[in-house]
């Protein structure tokens, strides 16, 4: 059985409230019942279907396709991970059959002759261990008898790969709250700690930007570049942007946004520098080279010197940010981090605030 709806709240909201399966109608909100799901598919992470989606080319008449899957039901490929994974000891047997059953059909569907690659296998297991960990983790708040399960698995060589939810990165404060509780001060299973001594009131500490690494998931929200290069850009009068595909509007737009940040966080009185290294569009070069005559002035107003070059090398590939305060940003996707969203629809808060726009699965590398 294969449920399909949408959900009337947020997801931040129902993990506060209550629980993802909240829209459920009440006789199926029983643990012992929903126990027996195996994957909870994330519906708000599923796009909008839009008329460019479909094919133009040929398919599978519906009863045909369902004669073919049905003859798949004799075969069984809940092990074809066996080969180069193995599921956590802490993973129960209702875990594992739910995971299995997914896995199976999944490499039925994509991979029919089995001739999966290993990338591939590992993408499928992770999916399916993601959606009956979510199916897990909701039980737990609704009925106390259920204890925490560690969802990971490990490759041939030993390497452990832990498996999250996106909503369990995106919203930890509210993920983890103990079921029949609804305050505030006791939404976690852990409290927060700190170590500030108590005060009546305390004066707030500016993060600092720290060196390091950090990876995003697929349809991740709450990014921008506020919060990705805000703190690294601040004080900084020279910044240099080597991105070879600044080249079509949403492209442009992308770098138009990159200089909106730089304008929140400068101070009026200063002027910074600009400088965008990319490489000219074969066929619109001239197309390009307007988008950024626009960009430069509109920001010399605002105290922006804008200024780019086209690179002679047609195999650049880097994509980096480097300023001259000692901070270089390796950006494995450059500034293309966001999903396709409606530009020329001005009510829509996806286009107004990158906050609210799904993300692509990228990482960043954080250099002093």
């Amino acid at each position: 059985m294969a449920f399909v709806g949408n959900t009337q709240h947020t997801v931040p909201y129902m993990l506060k409230h209550a629980d993802l399966f909240d829209d459920l109608p009440e006789q199926y909100h029983d643990s012992a019942f929903l126990d027996r799901v195996h994957f909870y598919l994330p519906g708000w992470e599923v796009d909008i279907i839009r008329g460019e989606m479909f094919s133009n080319g040929y398919g599978f008449v519906v009863d045909y396709l369902a004669e073919i899957l049905r003859s798949l039901r004799n075969h069984d490929f809940s092990d074809w991970y066996q080969e180069h994974f193995t599921l956590s000891s802490d993973i129960s047997t209702r875990d594992r059959d739910g995971i299995h059953k997914t896995f199976s059909g999944l490499m039925k569907i994509l991979f029919p002759e089995g001739e999966a690659t290993k990338d591939e296998i590992q993408a499928i297991l992770h999916f399916a261990i993601e959606g009956r960990k979510r199916v897990k983790d909701q039980l737990m708040r609704i009925d106390s008898t259920y204890v925490d399960v560690r969802f990971s698995y490990e490759d041939g060589e030993g390497k452990t790969f832990s498996v999250k939810t996106l909503e369990e990165e995106e919203y930890p404060r509210y993920y983890h709250r103990t079921i029949g509780d609804g305050s505030e001060e006791n939404e976690l299973k852990s409290p927060v700690k700190t170590d500030i001594s108590a005060k009546e009131s305390v004066e707030p500490v500016e993060e600092q930007p720290q060196a390091g690494h950090v990876a995003y998931q697929e349809n991740q929200r709450g990014i921008s570049y506020q919060t990705l290069f805000g703190p690294y850009l601040k004080g900084a009068q020279k910044i240099t942007i080597t991105d070879p595909y600044i080249r079509l509007f949403y492209q442009a737009r992308n770098l138009m946004e990159f200089l909106e940040t730089i304008a929140r966080i400068k101070p009026d009185e200063d002027e910074v520098s600009v400088h965008l290294v990319t490489v000219e569009d074969e066929f619109k070069g001239d197309q390009q080279e307007e988008y950024l005559q626009k960009i430069q002035e509109a920001a010399a107003p605002i105290g922006i010197n804008f200024s780019w070059e086209f690179s002679k090398d047609e195999g650049l590939h880097a994509r980096h940010i480097v300023t001259d305060t000692g901070w270089k940003i390796l950006l494995d996707r450059g500034l293309d981090i966001f999903q396709r969203y409606e530009m020329s629809d001005a009510f829509s808060f996806s286009n107004r605030l990158q906050e609210y726009r799904p993300c692509k699965a990228f990482e960043v590398t954080y250099l002093q």
